[in-house]
Order: C-alpha cells, then sequence, then structure tokens
C-alpha cells in the first residue's frame, strides 16, 4: 500500500498525500529527458576516439593522433572537433528561453513533447550525416531537446510529488542521466569493432529514448499548478485528487490556488527576479550550477575514453574504462535517491566536495609524476588514476550532480518558477559549453595543472554549499520563503523592508482568500 505523506506547511497545514503509481510512472517517463541527455554526453565521447569517425569528419586529429612523437597533451586539441562536442550546449543555451515561455503559456508536458522531437530530429541527423555541416545541424537540434527537456523535466516532476519524496523522485532525472552515459558506453563499446559505420549506430541509438519519451509523454498528466495557472481549476482539482491518491486535497488545491494568483499578479517575471526579495533564489539557483560544471566532471565524462588514451590504454580499453567509470555514476546516483530526503541536500554536497577535492589533487599529481611529453604512462599509476576518476565520478553522482537540479526546480515560488528555472538550466548550458569548448585546449597548454585548476573550484563549492545554501529538504515548494530563506543567516536579510518580500505575499493571499467566492 503506498505511503500517506503529510506535507507540514507553514501554517500548520498538512497535506495529505500518498506515493501514487501515478506519480512514480510520470516521474520516470519524464526523466527519459535525462536519459536522452546523458546518452548524447557518452556518445559524444566515445565516437571522438573512434579512427572511421575521425577520418570522415576529423583528418587532421586522426592524422595527430597516429604520430609516434605527437605531444599526450595536445593530441586531440582541434577547436572543431570541440565544436562538435560543445555545439549542443550552445543551442541549449537559447532553447531554455523560448522553453521557459512554452512552459509556462501551454505547460510542462507539451514542452517535454517538443524536447523528444527536437531530440529526434537531431538523432537521424547525425545518424545520416555526409559532411561536417550536417553533423553540427544535428548536433543544434539534440541542444534543443536537450535546453527544452532540462527547462521542463525537473519541473514537472517537482510540482507532481508529494514534499516528502520529492528529493528522490526528483533525482530520477539524474539517474537516467547516467543511464544514459552508461547505456552510451557500452555501445560504443561495441560498435567501436564495427568498421566503417559503427560511429552512425552510436550516434543514431539517440532517436531510442527520444522515441520513448515521445510516445510516453502521451500518458503522462499535466502538473496541477501548470493547470491551475493556465485558469484549468477543474482539471487542477481531478489531477491533483488523480495524482495524491486521496480525496481530502481541498487545503493543497487552495493553497496551489493563492500562489497561482500571486503568480498571475506578476506580468514580468523575469524583471521581478531582480527585486531584492528574489535575489537569494537566483543566486543560488544559477551559481549552483556554475560551480557544478567548474567540478571538473565534464572533463571527465566528455573526454573520459580520450583522457584514457592520453595515459597510453589503448581505444577499446579507453572505452572500457570509460563503462567502469559510467557504472559507478549509475550506481552512486541511486545513493543519492535514498539520502536526500533523509540526509538532507546539504550534507552530501559539503562530503562530496571533500572527496572531489581530494581525488583531483591526487590525479594532478600523479600524471606531473608520470605523465610526460611523449611517453606512455606506467600500468599502477594508470590503473590508480582509473581508480580515483571513479571515487571522483562517485561523489559527483551522489551530490552535485542531481542535487543542483533538484534544489532550482524547488526554491522558486510559482511567480517566477519559469523564469528563474531558465537562469539555472541556461548558466548549465553555458558552463557546459565553455568547457566542452575549452577543455582539449586547456589540456594541451595546462597539462596537469588542470586538475588544479578545478580543485580551486571545487574548495569555492565547498566554502558556498556549507554557508549559503539553505536546507530545503522535506519543504512544500511555496514554503519555502518563510521555512528556508528567512531563516537563513545571511539570506534573511533579504526580505527586510522589501516591498516584493515574503510578507508582501502573505498580503496579498490573505486579500485573495477574504474575496467572496463567484
Amino acid at each position: 500500500m503506498p505511503a500517506i505523506a503529510l506535507a507540514e506547511t507553514g501554517n500548520g497545514k498538512d497535506f495529505p498525500a500518498k506515493l501514487t503509481g501515478q506519480v512514480l510512472v510520470c516521474s520516470i517517463i519524464a526523466a527519459f529527458g535525462g536519459l536522452m541527455f546523458g546518452y548524447d554526453i557518452g556518445i559524444s565521447a566515445g565516437v571522438t576516439t573512434m579512427d572511421d569517425f575521425l577520418i570522415k569528419f576529423f583528418p587532421l586529429v586522426y592524422e595527430k593522433k597516429h604520430r609516434a612523437k605527437e605531444d599526450n597533451y595536445c593530441k586531440y586539441d582541434n577547436q572543431y572537433l570541440q565544436l562538435f562536442t560543445s555545439s549542443l550546449y550552445l543551442a541549449a543555451i537559447v532553447a531554455s528561453f523560448f522553453a521557459s515561455i512554452v512552459c509556462r503559456k501551454f505547460g510542462r508536458k507539451p514542452t517535454i513533447q517538443a524536447a523528444s522531437v527536437f531530440f529526434l530530429i537531431g538523432a537521424i541527423l547525425n545518424c545520416l550525416a555526409q559532411n561536417l555541416g550536417m553533423l553540427i545541424a544535428g548536433r543544434l537540434s539534440l541542444g534543443i531537446g536537450v535546453g527544452f527537456g532540462n527547462q521542463a523535466v525537473p519541473l514537472f516532476i517537482s510540482e507532481i510529488a508529494p514534499p516528502k519524496y520529492r528529493g528522490g523522485l526528483n533525482i530520477c532525472f539524474q539517474l537516467l542521466i547516467t543511464v544514459g552515459i552508461l547505456a552510451a558506453n557500452l555501445i560504443n563499446y561495441g560498435t567501436s569493432r564495427i568498421h566503417p559505420y559503427g560511429w552512425r549506430i552510436s550516434l543514431g541509438g539517440a532517436a531510442v529514448p527520444a522515441l520513448f519519451l515521445l510516445l510516453g509523454s502521451c500518458i503522462i498528466v499535466e502538473t496541477p499548478a501548470s493547470l491551475i495557472e493556465r485558469g484549468k481549476q477543474e482539471q487542477g482539482l481531478y489531477t491533483l485528487r488523480k495524482i495524491r491518491g486521496v480525496k481530502d486535497v481541498e487545503k493543497e488545491y487552495e493553497e496551489i490556488c493563492r500562489a497561482t494568483e500571486i503568480s498571475n499578479l506578476i506580468k514580468h517575471p523575469y524583471r521581478s527576479l531582480m527585486k531584492k526579495s528574489s535575489r537569494p533564489q537566483l543566486i543560488c539557483g544559477t551559481f549552483i550550477h556554475m560551480l557544478q560544471q567548474l567540478t571538473g566532471i565534464n572533463v571527465v565524462m566528455f573526454y573520459a575514453p580520450v583522457l584514457f588514451q592520453t595515459m597510453g590504454y589503448g581505444s577499446n580499453a579507453s572505452l572500457l574504462s570509460a563503462v567502469i567509470s559510467g557504472t559507478i555514476n549509475v550506481a552512486s546516483t541511486l545513493v543519492a535517491i535514498v539520502l536526500v530526503d533523509k540526509a538532507g541536500r546539504k550534507i552530501l554536497l559539503v562530503q562530496a566536495a571533500i572527496q572531489m577535492i581530494i581525488c583531483q589533487c591526487a590525479i594532478g599529481v600523479i600524471l606531473k609524476m608520470f605523465l610526460l611529453t611523449t611517453n606512455t604512462m606506467p600500468t599502477v599509476p594508470a590503473k590508480v588514476v582509473v581508480i580515483l576518476v571513479c571515487v571522483f565520478v562517485a561523489g559527483f553522482a551522489w551530490s552535485w550532480g542531481p542535487i543542483c537540479w533538484l534544489i532550482s526546480s524547488e526554491i522558486y515560488p510559482l511567480e517566477t518558477r519559469n523564469a528563474g528555472y531558465f537562469f539555472a538550466v541556461s548558466t548549465n548550458m553555458v558552463f557546459t559549453f565553455v568547457i566542452a569548448q575549452a577543455f582539449l585546449s586547456m589540456l594541451c597548454k595546462m597539462r596537469w595543472g588542470i586538475f588544479f585548476f578545478f580543485t580551486g573550484w571545487l574548495l569555492i563549492s565547498l566554502i558556498f554549499s556549507a554557508t549559503m545554501l539553505p536546507e530545503t529538504k522535506g519543504i512544500p515548494i511555496d514554503e519555502m520563503i518563510d521555512r528556508a530563506w528567512k531563516k537563513h543567516w545571511y539570506w534573511k536579510s533579504y526580505f527586510k523592508n522589501d516591498s516584493h518580500d515574503g510578507s508582501k505575499r502573505t498580503e496579498v493571499a490573505a486579500e485573495i482568500e477574504e474575496k467572496p467566492a463567484a
């Protein structure tokens, strides 16, 4: 029998809710948007090491790769090769802005459907690519799909999940990102032996999760908050009863209606984000995504096969090493699902930052000592690096990977939720683009020092998560201001003497409540 979650609000009310099959099914289907994203990360990393792919699109890189005396740190340094990876994120930055508008005006469900369509088109273009232009066009279409999916899916899950289970369900999105990466690594390992078109199978495989999401999105429900926000109150009430599994949803329904009416008073949500009382959410919601990318995780996940080849592993061995790290990624994300609603968000972020700092420093020291310009790294230190990469990935997977998406989807009030989450998604994509475009060049110029560069950012991440983030575990979304931000040692000052602070929201809500029923 499903558990009953009683979500206590700031007004001392309880919202009864079961963890229903409807919520579980909808969350899992929507989370396939993460599978699309993860599959692309893993696939783009693997195909860039396949000789058949390099010969067709990047012949200069192929020649450099096979030179006997080529610099270990510079053999893959090519702006066009980096553009193949990073162009997706450039498109996602622009797409996430339009997705935030679609989310608000048309709902979360059609935004998810649009994501699957764009991703499907991109997969087909990449599979059939005959030249670099067609290849990049496919990547741009994939990027639009990623932008729409990353904008809508975490919001969708946060809005349908009972507060008690919101963290674990939201992390399903990140879990399927890791599953997508692992699946891509396994497929790359197999297709690397299929000549000369193995890379086409790898790239075309992205159509599978896109098709699943497209078909599955036809049966998921729209979120009650989105329905009520767009004037469909009766449908919103019906859906709320359906996903909660209880008839007594009037209190939660009234709370959503109050939040919606306040939201409808805000005609310019992006302008409202600049108000003093919105700055804490905006700063934290965007800064954690910048820090997430500057942990160096995408260096590992995008370029793991390249990195392992640089250390002297053969092509197939490097792909196998990426499979091992991908498996650790999936298993560790399961840890996050179990712990995030029990231990809380902050403790996981702080612990993992310390773990990742140690790993990045150790990798940098080993590369400095054992990986010179043209040699092959000795077996023992090379294996130690693989172990350190796995420990690093584990720490990221149960903390900064899923929790950044979770926090940024739950900290905003309804009136600025879409706009605020757009800034979170676009910040993530901007820094993903920068890292993807610059990493191979940075590796060539900075060599082992690049790992100490990311260590510095991890120190900042540790301090920020320990001191500036409030704990949001178990707090209903529409109670975040009163129960999280107003109680934070620093951010509480942003809600004093401000015409748009939480007290003003309370006054408006009281006025709405006093209105006679129509």
